[in-house]
């Protein structure tokens, strides 16, 4: 009995492990989504914060569209415009004191991750009694307050912030750009996605928001060497992200397209793939670095360090990233060493980059020699992944993506 007992306790660690999974956002998906904000609103008091951007919802018209359902549900409307594409502190502080002199019942977030990151972050720290900054994203604590309810109408895909817990806000004058994942008690209640509110996102945009998608697959997939489903799940997302993609940059209005890596970008990052992986995170934690020195759009910080970073880790986790050339990018591995068959399949990946227009170098991105160590710095050394970077290792991964 007690071999059977080491047997057993010896597979459970080879395999997913043991964990608890559970994801209260009710999504509501389609060409005719919106109609369901009738439905959600009822369950939330009169007064209703409306987060967005800069703008883009009024030109369009969604802007509209929604103030039209809040009035009819009779709701006290109000704004908090002006979400930045890194969210700073100072905007976090300003959101916190709208929500809380107009008592705010429901934050309801108009936009992309940004949007949504946002408004999850005023929503628990509106009635924290300290400085938010200091507990939920320098000492990463858990919420212990009043928490304001969050709902998400979506514009641009690629974060996975309107099915998680995730909100990454920007502290300029630290040169932090930081995110904290919060509990299941912080995702939003509902999110609205429709995939015609992204048509209108101009290319570069949209390009980046594919990489993110691609990239929070990546960082989950590249960890661990045993036999999960989470991998088969995650290689169909990328099989499904890369094919859609190609039809997107060609056609931005391809409904089917769009949908799918709507779909795609929801699941990729909604809690579910990462169950039983112990997951890399450090092309994040590099890619934030970076948007904290430049203000580049997310997604381009994220294609411009991946190459480079791949390649360093590739000999550490070689059977994964052979199965990964075989499996997402169809390499032939006939007559091929394992190390040639995962090089391949990195070229391969670097082909697909460059097709659909994705940022390669972080000088394009304003990056110069002289933020080299900053950004390093501000690079949090995380494991999980096939190797432990050195602060060094940071260093070279930022030269190689100078080129």
């Amino acid at each position: 009995m007690d071999m059977f007992v080491h047997i057993l306790s010896s597979r459970i660690i080879l395999m997913l492990g043991n964990f608890s999974y559970s994801n209260p956002t009710k999504l509501y998906f389609g060409d005719d989504s919106l109609k369901y904000l009738n439905k959600e609103l009822p369950n939330y008091g009169k007064n209703v914060l409306l987060v967005y951007g800069g703008g883009s919802i009024k030109k369009n018209g969604i802007y509209d569209k929604v103030v039209e359902i809040l009035k009819a549900n009779g709701k006290e409307v109000f704004e908090d415009a002006g979400v930045m594409p890194n969210p700073t502190v100072e905007k976090l502080y300003e959101g916190c004191k709208r929500a809380k002199d107009n008592n705010v019942d429901l934050i309801l977030a108009v936009g992309g991750g940004s949007v949504c990151d946002y408004a999850k972050a005023v929503s628990v720290s509106t009635y924290c009694e300290e400085d938010p900054w200091d507990k939920y994203y320098m000492r990463m604590e858990d919420v212990d307050n009043k928490i304001i309810p969050v709902g998400c109408i979506l514009t641009m895909v690629g974060t996975g912030s309107e099915m998680n817990g995730g909100s990454v806000i920007t502290n300029q004058a630290a040169k932090l750009k930081i995110g904290h994942v919060f509990r299941e008690n912080v995702f939003p209640k509902f999110s609205i996605l429709n995939p015609v509110y992204t048509f209108s996102l101009p290319q570069y945009q949209m390009v980046a928001g594919f990489f993110d998608i691609m990239s929070h697959i990546l960082e989950q997939y590249f960890s661990g060497e045993d036999d999960n489903t989470s991998d088969y799940l995650m290689e169909g997302l990328l099989k499904s992200l890369i094919h859609s993609s190609r039809i997107a940059v060609k056609n931005p209005t391809d409904y089917e397209a769009r949908s799918n890596i709507m779909w795609t970008s929801t699941w990729a990052l909604n809690t579910l793939v990462g169950k039983g992986k112990s997951q890399d995170w450090m092309v994040h934690m590099i890619g934030q670095s970076i948007g904290a020195y430049t203000d580049a759009t997310h997604g381009m910080t994220l294609s411009a360090v991946s190459i480079p970073y791949y390649r360093l880790i590739m000999p550490y986790g070689l059977q994964k990233f052979r199965r990964y050339a075989i499996n997402v990018w169809e390499v032939n591995p006939e007559g091929k060493t394992d190390e040639q068959i995962a090089k391949e399949g990195l070229d391969r990946m670097e082909a697909y980059m460059k097709e659909i227009g994705l940022a390669m170098s972080i000088k394009d991105l304003g990056v110069t020699e002289e933020m080299l160590d900053g950004i390093a710095k501000g690079s949090f050394i995380l494991e999980g992944g096939y190797k432990v970077l050195t602060f060094d290792e940071v260093v070279q991964v930022l030269k190689s993506s100078m080129i």
